[in-house]
């Protein structure tokens, strides 16, 4: 069986389960913190109103839910700290999870700064620059000769630390905006976002039984576990009806944990990373899809409009809730794929990571998605 293997021999899973107590903890600081930041947001005003074009919620919705996520990643970090006491890989680990949060950190009050003034999209991308250099600075990124040596070629050293900056800040852009994007109905982002994380930390466990890694391995499980416990814990406050949003505070926040995760996951053999492309296929093809669509259609490529796939679902007559149950069944998909390909040799983890994305075009194409007609940009539903 291809998942025979996902349980390696060098640590046992009790080594992983001992961080039981990060998820724990983000949860429940994510739960109370979401709570307290509705009560202040309706207290100050800080609210998302609808305006009938983008924003088609009914009433204000009170803003700062990301602040919530982001209490309880810092503490399930912290408390993933804590269990490394005493450990070699201590030191190493503290000061990459430190330079994470401090990612997390500023790409969540950018957003917040954004939610509340509406800064430029150029001074939102600055701010996300500023995130992917303080990984770099910590020393996160991809082993870009390790991978290449599987393809049987080496990159000179001075422009394998170009080209391994470049890699960090594409990921930190891409994965920051593509979660931005999908921030469109009450729970998408942050359910999907949990998908995609319980899938890296699946293919985490795999590495870490194998002992692939001695800073990576803890630091990947400990990130999962607090990002998976921070979202769950925004979650219940966040299904239709909405009673609070994450804004661009939770989802540049999201963006940038789970683009660290894909980078973290560059470590060595290819296909991991490959996998973790996949996991994150979603979020990918709603982004592609969007550009494509607007590309195509002759509209501008930056302006929000409502014509992503899932508004689309909705203006071909799908319920709301009906078509967030869809598009996690997707996520689900997507990340049931990449963990197969985790578990496969490099070269068919290749073929299989481009079968998924030339499948996935097809699907868009022949289900109408690139089309576009109205105001909203999006396909008017028939009578």
């Amino acid at each position: 069986m291809i998942l025979d293997e996902l349980i390696g021999p060098s640590r046992p899973l009790t080594w992983v389960l001992r961080f039981w107590p990060v998820f724990v903890s983000a949860f429940i600081v994510a739960f109370s913190a979401t709570w307290l930041c509705k009560k202040i947001a309706i207290k100050f005003g800080i609210v998302d109103k609808p305006d009938n074009l983008v924003k088609t919620h009914k009433e204000p919705i009170a803003y700062l839910g990301g602040i919530g996520i982001l209490a309880g990643l810092i503490v399930g970090c912290f408390v993933g700290v804590n269990c490394l006491l005493g450990q070699e890989c201590f030191h190493i680990s503290f000061k990459w999870l430190c330079g994470i949060l401090a990612g997390a950190t500023i790409a969540c009050v950018v957003g917040l700064v954004d939610d509340i003034f509406e800064i430029k999209p150029k001074q939102k991308i600055l701010g996300q620059i500023v995130t992917a250099v303080l990984l770099i600075v910590v020393g996160i990124g991809p082993n870009i000769n390790y991978m290449t040596g599987y393809f049987g070629f080496t990159i000179p050293g001075g422009i394998e630390i170009v080209l391994e900056a470049f890699i960090v800040v594409f990921f930190v852009l891409g994965a920051t905006n593509s979660l931005n994007l999908l921030d469109g109905l009450d729970g998408l982002c942050g359910g999907v976002t949990a998908i995609i994380t319980i899938a890296m930390l699946i293919v985490s466990i795999h590495l870490a039984t194998w002992g692939f890694s001695d800073v990576g391995d803890p630091v990947r499980i400990i990130l999962c576990l607090a990002l998976v416990g921070g979202v769950l814990g925004f979650l219940p406050f966040n299904r239709y009806p909405a009673k609070i949003f994450m804004g661009d505070a939770g989802s540049m926040l999201l963006g940038f944990v789970t683009a660290t995760l894909m980078i973290l996951m560059a470590e060595q053999i290819p296909r991991w990373l490959m996998a973790s492309i996949v996991v994150f296929g979603l979020p990918i093809l709603d982004t592609a899809v969007a550009l494509v669509r607007r590309f195509l259609n002759h509209r501008p490529l930056f302006v929000s409009d409502r014509g992503h796939i899932y508004d689309q679902m909705i203006d071909r007559g799908i319920p709301l809730k009906k078509t967030v149950r869809i598009c996690y069944i997707l996520a689900g998909l997507y990340a049931l794929t990449g963990i197969i390909m985790s578990q496969i040799r490099t070269r068919y983890a290749a073929v299989v990571c481009v079968l998924v994305f030339l499948l996935s075009a097809f699907i868009v194409w022949r289900k109408g998605f690139l089309k576009m007609h109205g105001l909203r940009g999006a396909i008017q539903k028939e009578n």
